[in-house]
């Protein structure tokens, strides 16, 4: 058995290397190059392909990739990091939970200096509220029960990937019988961004270059929208060099043969019908309702709310808290970043009065939003 599990990791970290290869990255980038020039003699200009993913939006920065294919195309960042896309009255609501006797508020790292419209679990814990830091939804369960005293709120945030972690983590609070465990659900799904997306005559995207994480649990045919409604092609990516560069030639190949569909270049991970063991666990803890999106609005069917029988572990439910209508900064283009309206350096806000020691929005919070990676690896 053990030398098997040895194999397999071998192979594993072999397979890794190759998509990490130099000199087969220099030979597509070349290719892609020849299509690049080709496509932009063809279009007149340089086609938009947008990522919709956080760790792509960081693994094209910090990869150099970017950079190197500037002046072949217009590479725009989605609405792909799901702490940059928490709505300014959901962020609110978390602070306003925050600040409630006997409350501790779990979060992942990335949340904790997310603004609100006046404040931030960073600051409110300067002020004394309890919040503290959880690598994974299990941890906050087994917190809850060492402290049966405080109540724990799990603050759910992510796409798809995440939803089915903290779904198992109430199931693990049921188990064992906690009375001081619940969540406030902020999961979002990202199939329904896109539509918006592609309903707005503003924004032009010539292919999108769609998510690895996401696409493992929902599956490949759950893009199919894409090309079979909007006439856009897609391919599901990996976030090694090879990964990337092999979704920009698929993109401008499908373009150039005047092609249209979407596939999958993630293979050793991604399915058709994606993982029906977490979809399953996500259509049992979950019912599909609408969400509100910073960037985007209210969109239909784009979130996840607790199932009415798990009221018990609801925060919203136990914890009802009231807000005011939402302060949002005019001067902060955070919105337009999220929808690929602009790239950051267009925001005059961005390395001046925004910075990530001082965020004035979620894109430059979190380290997978698209104006903290282009501060971090493209701000020369």
């Amino acid at each position: 058995m053990g030398k098997r599990i040895l194999k397999k990791e071998e192979e594993e970290r072999a397979r890794l290397l190759m998509y990490r290869d130099r000199q087969l990255s220099r030979r597509i980038l070349q290719r892609v190059k020849r299509k690049g020039q080709e496509l932009r003699e063809k279009l007149g200009k340089s086609p938009v392909f947008m990522e919709v993913c956080g760790t792509h939006t960081v693994a094209f920065s910090k990869t150099g990739l970017r950079k190197a294919l500037e002046d072949l195309i217009d590479l725009r960042s989605g609405p792909g990091c799901p702490v940059c896309v928490i709505d300014y009255g959901d962020m609110d609501k978390i602070i306003a939970l925050s600040r409630l006797e006997n409350v501790t508020i779990g979060t992942f790292g990335d949340m904790f200096r997310v603004p609100g419209s006046h404040s931030s679990l960073e600051q409110e814990k300067a002020l004394g509220s309890r919040v503290k830091v959880f690598y994974s939804p299990s941890d906050a369960v087994q917190w809850a029960e060492k402290n049966p005293c405080h109540q724990l709120i799990f603050i759910g945030v992510g796409f798809e990937t995440t939803a089915p972690m903290v779904a198992l983590s109430l199931q693990e609070a049921e188990d064992k019988g906690l009375k001081n465990f619940s969540v406030l659900s902020l999961h979002k799904l990202v199939p329904p961004a896109l539509r918006t997306l592609l309903t707005d005559c503003d924004l032009k995207v010539d292919g999108f270059i769609l998510p690895g994480h996401v696409s493992a649990v929902i599956g490949r045919e759950a893009f199919d929208f894409l090309s079979q409604e909007f006439s856009t092609p897609g391919v599901v990516a990996g976030f090694e060099p090879v990964d990337l560069l092999g979704a920009i030639d698929n993109l401008m190949g499908q373009m150039l043969e005047g092609a249209c569909q979407v596939d999958n270049n993630y293979t050793r991970v991604v399915r058709d019908q994606g993982n029906r063991t977490a979809q399953r666990v996500i259509k049992e803890f979950y019912d599909v309702v609408e969400k509100s999106w910073r960037g985007l609005g209210n969109i239909p069917y784009s979130g996840l709310d607790l199932k009415e029988d798990l009221k018990k572990f609801d925060a919203s439910k136990r914890f009802p808290v009231e807000i005011s209508t939402p302060n949002i900064p005019q001067e902060c283009r955070c919105e337009d970043v999220l929808t690929g309206k602009i790239v950051p350096h267009q925001c005059h806000l961005f390395g001046k009065e925004c910075k990530p020691q001082k965020p004035v929005g979620t894109c430059m919070v979190s380290p997978e939003g698209a104006c903290g990676v282009h501060y971090q690896y493209d701000n020369n």
